[in-house]
């Protein structure tokens, strides 16, 4: 009944003709139906936004569209010809192109040498020179061909990405979450690029993204999903961000800052701003963790240089930051991964040895790491087992394990998390990303930290989940607990910090109160610009004053 709606308000959002029309397509693995019945129509001269939780079937759909997975039910049709997508060589001979959300680059090789990696014809330089040029000038993606892709920023990265997909000039591409690592000026540059594409050449675009802010922003019409089906379908322009998360999620959110229905990304920050003084507190407590000259050498490359910061009880203070500029390793030095160079870490007034496995929680820092699966958790063990990890002890300090404990433990944090799951056995790779996130907090948290990393907390997860690891995080901090928070997602750092940290090549180059938080100057900080100007005055008084 709802794809049927969809369908029909598909032919009503465009009057350009289908590039891709998607009817009745359905994949399953196993008794998991990840995408059922789902209609789709991409037309020319339009960006379509795709919405969806985790697990939501957005991936398994546009696998599909690029040749990566083949459907077991439903039809594609190509400017009105049904065809079989059944490889990506299948997909870009049908003018089908894709920018992945991971970058796909080689960092030793050239500008040139990545675009053209994989062709089949005879090597030319000066034509893959010419073509980086050529195709920077006419989207707007300039680039210097010849320059190492590893010495490029992360926004410079991304214009190669889309190079390499433009080069063979598809009529039809997919863009997969492709904001997750540039500076809001980059995401800027990236929509007016995709804007260009729509109306000057009459592509059509796919825009993938969770963030609810840039659909409206940069979409002209909108596919939300929600357990495989599509829910909602429309012009973006007939949505606000509170139907699309409800929509997405099946209930009313609460919306973080720059999302919330009616508030700009200014207005969500003076929002926060008048909060703040409700937690003010935080300002007068005791410092629980100074990192005093961290200085790490990797590779040949200065990675922490001079870090210097502090957190203090009841507070959450944010480090911003574009991907690559050190984050990785300030979170890795806080897990006792490596160990400083030059300088210390003092949590609550005793300093911690870097390198050494354990220290850092003993001294009761726990770490919400960056990627879950890396060094959050253990895939194969259940869910019990991944919660008593936090209380096994290192080398001579091996505790028993008692099952019988750590099963009653794990029924309780279930419980109190709210985690969704068959019980305490379930092995933790049956969990959705969001359940998995809250087993990671759950742990961290039932060991009594003093102080709490949280990298990229919410990456990867739906509107749903975010709101919860907000409400906890924010909780946690108002219990006492010092929070650093490490994260790419400016709107997220506004939303939940109490101060502002701006991490730039392994430096922090800036630090503001979130009342003092200008977006633009944050924004020119995290792009490498130490002396941004400081932020305009705001007007004071109400509107009818400041209009009269």
């Amino acid at each position: 009944m709802v794809n049927a709606a969809s369908a029909a308000g598909a032919t009503d959002a465009g009057t350009g003709p289908a590039a891709v029309s998607v009817r009745g397509l359905t994949k399953r693995y196993g008794d998991v139906v990840a995408c059922s019945a789902v209609d789709l129509e991409l037309r020319r001269g339009e960006i379509h936004g795709v919405l969806g939780e985790n697990g939501a079937g957005k991936s398994t759909l546009m696998k599909v569209l690029i040749g990566l997975v083949q459907p077991d039910a439903g039809t594609i049709h190509v400017d009105g010809e049904q065809v079989r997508v059944d490889s990506p060589a299948r997909a870009g001979a049908l003018g089908i192109g894709m920018v992945h959300q991971h970058f796909s680059l080689v960092d030793e090789l050239r500008v040139w040498e990545n675009v053209v990696l994989g062709e089949r014809e005879r090597l030319d330089p000066k034509h893959a020179r010419d073509l980086v040029a050529t195709i920077g000038e006419r989207y707007g993606l300039a680039v210097d061909p010849d320059t190492r892709v590893g010495d490029l920023t992360a926004g410079l990265r991304q214009r190669v990405e889309i190079i390499k997909c433009l080069r063979r000039d598809p009529s039809i591409v997919i863009f997969d979450e492709p904001t997750s690592v540039l500076t809001p000026q980059e995401s800027e540059q990236l929509f007016a690029v995709l804007r260009v594409a729509v109306e000057r050449e009459g592509k059509a675009v796919a825009l993938v993204s969770h963030k609810l802010d840039e659909i409206r922003r940069a979409t002209d019409t909108v596919t939300i999903l929600r357990r495989g089906a599509v829910v909602d379908h429309g012009p973006t322009d007939r949505f606000d961000q509170q139907s699309l998360a409800q929509a997405m999620v099946g209930r009313a959110v609460s919306l973080r800052g720059d999302d919330a229905a009616a508030l700009g990304v200014t207005d969500a920050v003076e929002d926060e701003a008048r909060h703040a003084h409700e937690r003010s507190g935080a300002s007068e407590a005791a410092v629980v963790l100074r990192i005093e000259g961290a200085v790490l050498d990797r590779y040949g490359h200065r990675v922490l240089d001079g870090v210097d910061l502090e957190v203090r009880a009841g507070e959450i203070v944010g480090v911003a930051g574009v991907e690559g500029n050190g984050q990785v390793e300030l979170a890795d030095v806080l897990s006792s991964l490596v160990a400083l160079d030059a300088g210390t870490v003092v949590v609550d007034g005793e300093t911690v040895p870097t390198g050494r496995a354990g220290a850092m929680g003993a001294a009761r820092v726990g770490m919400i790491p960056e990627d879950r699966h890396d060094a959050g958790c253990v895939l194969d063990m259940s869910v019990a087992e991944n919660l008593a990890l936090g209380r096994v002890g290192v080398g001579s300090a091996l505790r028993r394990i008692d099952r019988g404990s750590d099963e009653a433990a794990a029924i309780d944090l279930i419980e109190r998390f709210e985690i969704r799951c068959s019980g305490p056995d379930a092995p933790f790779h049956s969990l959705s990303g969001g359940n998995q996130q809250r087993v990671v907090l759950a742990r961290e948290l039932s060991g009594d930290p003093k102080v709490l990393v949280a990298a990229q907390p919410t990456r990867g997860l739906d509107v749903g989940a975010i709101e919860f690891m907000g409400a906890q995080l924010r909780a946690t901090a108002d219990a006492g607990v010092g929070i650093l928070l490490i994260s790419s997602e400016l709107e997220e750092i506004l939303h939940l910090a109490d101060r502002i940290l701006v991490m730039h090549a392994g430096r922090i180059v800036g630090a503001m109160a979130i009342e003092d938080a200008d977006v633009e100057r944050i924004g020119l900080m995290m792009g490498g610009v130490v002396d941004a100007p400081p932020p305009r005055p705001r007007p004071t008084g109400t509107g009818e004053e400041r209009n009269g």
